[in-house]
């Protein structure tokens, strides 16, 4: 059952919130003297105008909140949020196209970090401040944030939590769903606050230092700088930022333990944080081995690349020190695969995380060993817990729809003439929000010159993508708009 009302009550609610976070920006360009104050003040006021004429019409609306209108309220608000966070971009002048300014706020909100911008550094810092808060709000998500700070939704905040979390399997610290959420965003605000402090002492400004950490911390990517990370040349902030990109890829239920509650065995014994950790080591010793052989770079600044490189495509966040597509075929490929991987469930990062990997790993070779013994009973276990069937065939779908949607992508940016390895790695880029992909759209390259049909198909991957493809494809079964 539908309840339209709370749908547009809720709406109009989350784009109070969507126009108290581009408010921020506000200060910034009055800090800085700059032109754009206007732009973002008449931004605000469209938000705010069109949050309280929903929450005022709809204000009778009951609290109830169904499981069907999650996914509508979550599916809706992400686009929602992404239409409105164009206008600072437009009205400013920086990013007139409303292709462009959609692609660059739907790549911030889902934290993938593509760009169709090519002269970053020409922008005003408060347009570059509200970039960075997309990223920051998209990261630990929209509703989650709301959630988190007014919990308004009354009974419906567990559907709305259902709808927007990701991961095959969900950590619950608290059994209510907001004090649950406030400890995560607790999490979130200090890693932030932090990672600020450590870029700064790295050789960082202040306003540098803020945007990267709330860029790093989410997994997302963007940066103030067109040559990303690389920009400033630094060893000391290549490690700070591969430090906290490494954090954002733990589970934050996790992180949470080990701070708060000194679980540190709760770390160790996490078998997803474990296999993290294990792709990480193996995969910066043999590109690290590849470089040292293959360039003329020493080894400490073979190994400082490599590792950099390895945790921000497995975290997704997408910054770059070096352009690796100009590498051996072999270390770039490799680079690749870490697309699909991803970091830990539960975190900010983005692609099919490593519970899921391991998860099909197990179930393959238990498929092997019940074709020597056919009548065995071999469950699938993770932290010593058995795997129930059903997570097991729900991630046995989410690979499928993974694939599927990928393959689509790919055709139809064929379709609109770009060759084969473009194509394929704007799509692979897109559906796992990693950001930057190769070919001729690497980690040094802006996607300004796609053609707008790509844009807006890459902007649909983003989407499905960082929330995890059931949320929004069920809006397109069927099934789901039966009333019974």
């Amino acid at each position: 059952m539908f309840h339209p009302k709370a749908i547009f009550r809720i709406l109009g609610f989350l784009l109070l919130i969507e126009a108290a976070f581009m408010l921020t920006s506000v200060p910034v360009a009055l800090y800085y003297d700059e032109p754009v104050v206007e732009s973002l003040l008449w931004s605000v006021g469209a938000m705010a105008g069109t949050g309280t004429l929903l929450a005022y019409i709809c204000r009778g609306a009951g609290r109830d909140v169904s499981r069907k209108d999650g996914y509508i309220v979550v599916t809706l608000i992400w686009v929602i949020f992404s239409l409105f966070g164009t206008l600072p971009y437009m009205l400013s002048g920086a990013i007139p196209d409303f292709t462009d300014a959609f692609f660059e706020t739907m790549s911030g909100f889902s934290t993938t970090g593509s760009t169709i911008l090519e002269d970053i550094e020409a922008l005003p810092h408060s347009i570059l401040f509200w970039r960075m808060m997309t990223h920051w709000v998209g990261g630990l998500g929209i509703v989650f944030f709301t959630i988190a700070v007014f919990p308004i939704f009354g009974i419906g905040d567990i559907h709305l939590f259902a709808a927007e979390s990701v991961g095959p399997m969900r950590a619950k610290l608290h059994p209510r769903i907001s004090v649950t959420a406030r400890w995560l965003l607790t999490i979130y605000i200090g890693l932030t606050l932090i990672c600020t402090i450590f870029m700064h002492v790295a050789g960082m400004g202040w306003f540098d230092s803020l945007c990267h950490s709330m860029s790093t911390v989410s997994t997302g990517g963007f940066s103030t700088k067109q040559a990303s990370i690389a920009a400033f040349n630094s060893p000391a902030i290549e490690y700070v930022t591969t430090l906290f990109m490494f954090m954002g890829g733990i589970n934050l239920s996790l992180l949470y333990l080990l701070i708060f509650k000194f679980r540190v065995r709760d770390m160790y014994r996490d078998s997803e944080f474990r296999t993290y950790l294990s792709i990480v080591l193996l995969f910066t010793a043999v590109i690290t081995v590849g470089l040292v052989f293959t360039s003329d770079m020493p080894v400490a600044e073979s190994f400082r690349t490599a590792l950099f490189q390895v945790v921000s495509i497995q975290t997704t966040t997408g910054f770059a020190t070096a352009n690796y597509v100009l590498w051996m075929p072999l270390l770039w490929l490799m680079l690749c695969a870490l697309m699909f991987f991803g970091a830990c469930s539960g975190s900010t990062s983005g692609a099919m995380k490593c519970m899921r990997i391991s998860i099909l790993v197990k179930v393959m070779l238990n498929e092997f060993k019940r074709i020597v013994h056919p009548n065995a009973v071999i469950p699938v276990r993770m932290a010593g817990k058995i795997v129930p069937t059903g997570v097991q065939s729900a991630i046995l779908a989410y690979t499928v729809i993974y694939i599927f949607v990928l393959m689509v992508g790919l055709f139809v940016n064929m379709g609109f003439g770009l060759d084969f390895l473009d194509s394929f790695g704007l799509s692979v880029a897109s559906v796992g929000n990693v950001g930057p992909a190769f070919g001729h759209y690497g980690p040094m390259d802006s996607l300004a010159v796609l053609p707008a049909g790509v844009k807006w198909f890459c902007s649909f991957q983003m989407l499905v993508g960082r929330l995890e493809f059931f949320a929004v494809l069920l809006l397109f079964t069927p099934i789901f708009w039966k009333r019974r």
